[in-house]
């Protein structure tokens, strides 16, 4: 019985096909291997605005919440913790920022987060796959994270909402993701109305 060899254009029909096979396994491997870059925003402690500063400094309250931000935040990675941590001009972003930088040994980057195009801009080319954090007023938050293309539905602070922190994971192919946690005590006003304040653009 003679052998039935295959036909040499079936040979070269399997080329393009395994080599289609090994593109796409290539493309799998490399987007999984890309790195998540992980953005924390969160709005500045309670400040002192007894004082009558122009630029006012935290309350004593204030300090406290920064401290349990800096706990909150030191060991927020099993594996490494922030990487970078970026404060704007005010007083009361840089002192809600200060005791983490502390125990971090890390170096404030102040920036104009109202600048939004180029401030995500420069985040996302400086510090693509690591884990950033974003001291900031209340009402520059929410069009951060509308510009990563995370949530577009975000509470609005109220007056006293001090507590609560948003992480953003933007992953190198995929859907960006965008979580809600609250850190230290909760503001008496969410005790008292269970969330009912709602006033927009708090500083």
């Amino acid at each position: 019985m003679v052998a039935v060899r295959p036909k040499r254009k079936s040979r070269i029909r399997l080329v393009p096909v395994i080599g289609y096979i090994i593109l796409v396994l290539g493309l799998a491997w490399l987007f999984e291997e890309q790195p998540t870059t992980t953005i924390i925003f969160v709005r500045h402690a309670e400040t002192d605005a007894a004082a009558g500063d122009a630029d006012p400094g935290l309350s004593a309250i204030g300090r406290q919440r920064a401290e349990r931000l800096a706990d909150f935040v030191a060991d927020i990675d099993v594996i490494a913790s922030v990487n970078a941590i970026y404060a704007t001009t005010s007083r009361r972003t840089q002192e809600t920022a200060t005791p983490l930088a502390t125990r971090l040994e890390l170096k404030l980057n102040i920036d104009d987060p109202y600048l939004v195009e180029r401030f995500i801009r420069r985040v996302m080319r400086d510090r693509r796959g690591r884990i950033t954090l974003v001291v900031t007023d209340a009402d520059a938050i929410a069009p951060l994270i509308d510009e990563l293309h995370g949530s577009k539905r975000l509470p609005a602070f109220g007056p006293t909402d001090f507590d609560e922190l948003y992480v953003v994971t933007i992953p190198y192919y995929g859907k960006v993701k965008t979580l809600r946690f609250h850190y230290g005590d909760a503001s008496p006003q969410r005790i008292v109305s269970d969330g009912a304040a709602t006033t927009p653009g708090a500083p």
